[in-house]
């Protein structure tokens, strides 16, 4: 963007110099807030055009729930259950059960970011996941 041609108010060139003296730690203070309060992202604009490049690709990435499945118990199997019972609250013997049966889906219709963390979480135990 060329910033020769737009024209700034008073005010907003308050805001532009208020912005330009915070550090890293409060500039992202302020955008988190932001993308809080006004439901904002600092995501880049070129993102929006990934959808007529990629077609199908692009549309699973705008997917807001997922579906997670155990696909392989892995090598750590006693690890992996306790992660199955943390994020299911299964008892004992039906996490055990659901480990010792993969592929199984543990969870579904879960956020995005829910999902990510369980899926990092299952994979630190040695289990296989996929995102659905």
């Amino acid at each position: 963007m060329d910033t020769a041609t737009i024209e700034l108010k008073q005010q907003e060139k308050a805001v532009i110099d208020a912005l330009e003296k915070l550090n890293v730690v409060e500039l992202n203070n302020v955008v988190k807030y932001m993308e809080t309060v006004y439901g904002i992202s600092a995501a880049p604009v070129a993102a929006a055009a990934a959808p007529a490049v990629g077609g199908g690709a692009a549309a699973e990435e705008e997917k807001s729930s997922y579906n997670i499945e155990l696909t392989e118990a892995g090598a750590q199997k006693i690890a992996v259950i306790k992660v199955v019972r943390e994020i299911t609250g299964l008892a004992l013997g039906d996490a055990k059960a659901k480990v010792d049966t993969a592929p199984q889906i543990l969870k579904e219709g879960v956020a995005k970011a829910d999902a990510e963390t369980m899926k990092k979480k299952l994979e630190e135990a040695g289990a296989k996941v996929t995102l659905k």
